[in-house]
């Protein structure tokens, strides 16, 4: 038996004013392949699906498209939990009515202990999810005195755990920060100060867990909780992550082996750094132009129409940094204020060898007033 674990789709997000829709699409219709090519049995989305509470319509409408292709074209079920970027209200809307169509939504927190089961074969998989959540709804939904996101899912797991079947197969989804796990610029803070973050060791009941909320694919206190990352790069600091999904397999009712499967993107996300010349040479050869790119130019004198220039060959230039300039800048500031000195200096030592004494304190701030006053002059002319 297997599954796919994704997250993070953030369908509907924007970088730098830029939609990204045609960019999610592209990747969403590779996951469609994967389920194919691999005979995939589920698809699993640990959080996020959107990247709005409120989606705009065409991020409504992709869902619809990829959602449609897997569940009633391929009859895949797909089994989702809403993320801290979703509206749990709005995703889980008929949420009863889908699930005869395939489509599971764990959005109710008061039914983390009713799972999802995929019986193929001799494997019976049981899929509990928990929806992102925080201490203040964990304290409503059930009264209990948790004080942060460590002792809610604490709290939320245990209720599960008491309700599991050591002989079969069970899968935690959760949308959550683990502790110790690699963050990037892209992801919205749970929560200040820390407090938002939950201890792996909660998880080692399950023989899965798939999370979804960190970009970056990688495991956190066991091998088998995993993050899956992002679909797609959404910040220039994810610019070295290896984007994909993971497909999960289940032989004999245990966990039998987890791979990465690559996600290759329409454009991909880069930095480049050089001189502006340099750069646009490059440009006119480089196989991807369309890339989303941050340019940091290191030439120290201002440019006219740098942004324009790049753009002639890198029309997705999205973000510019002048690093050299404010060098040069800096430079010409330290040999004004050594040429201040060394002025300073020799006249000091010229009237010493002349007068027979050193200037009195009056006398040295009248000098420097004086030359300070002519490197004015000498700037505004």
């Amino acid at each position: 038996m297997k599954f796919i674990h994704t997250s993070d789709w953030h369908i509907g997000r924007q970088f730098h004013n830029v939609s990204l829709l045609e960019d999610q699409q592209h990747v969403l219709e590779q996951i469609i392949e994967y389920i194919k090519a691999e005979s995939v049995d589920v698809l699993v989305i640990a959080g996020d699906i959107y990247d709005r509470a409120v989606p705009p319509a065409m991020a409504v409408e992709l869902l619809d498209y990829v959602l449609n292709q897997i569940c009633s074209e391929m009859k895949v079920p797909v089994i989702l939990i809403p993320g801290n970027h979703d509206s749990a209200e709005r995703l889980s809307f008929g949420a009863r009515q889908l699930k005869h169509a395939g489509l599971h939504i764990m959005g109710n927190l008061r039914k983390i202990t009713e799972p999802v089961v995929i019986k193929v074969d001799e494997n019976v998989v049981n899929f509990y999810g928990i929806p992102y959540t925080d201490p203040e709804h964990v304290r409503d939904k059930y009264d209990e005195p948790v004080v942060n996101h460590d002792e809610a899912h604490a709290f939320l797991v245990e209720k599960i755990k008491s309700t599991l079947n050591k002989d079969e197969t069970n899968v935690l989804i959760s949308h959550c920060f683990i502790d110790g796990g690699e963050e990037s610029d892209s992801e919205r803070p749970l929560s200040i100060g820390g407090v938002d973050r939950v201890l792996p060791q909660h998880f080692k009941a399950f023989d899965y867990v798939a999370l979804g909320h960190l970009h970056r694919p990688q495991s956190k206190g066991e091998d088998y909780i995993r993050y899956s990352g992002s679909i797609l790069k959404y910040s220039f600091s994810e610019k070295n992550h290896k984007k994909g999904i993971t497909l999960v397999e289940v032989e004999k009712n245990s966990l039998k082996s987890f791979n990465h499967l690559p996600l290759e993107p329409l454009r991909d996300m880069r930095e480049i750094e050089g001189e502006i010349e340099t750069i646009i040479e490059q440009g006119r050869i480089d196989p991807h132009p369309h890339d989303y790119l941050l340019v940091r130019l290191t030439d120290k004198h201002a440019i006219l129409n740098a942004m324009a220039k790049l753009r002639e060959v890198y029309p997705n230039v999205l973000h510019l940094e002048k690093p050299g300039i404010m060098e040069g800048n800096e430079k010409q500031q330290v040999q004004r204020e050594m040429l201040k000195a060394s002025e300073f200096d020799m006249f000091r030592d010229f009237f010493k060898q002349v007068s027979g004494s050193d200037l009195t304190p009056d006398q040295d701030e009248a000098l420097k007033d004086v030359i300070n006053g002519l490197s004015r002059d000498d700037t505004e002319t």
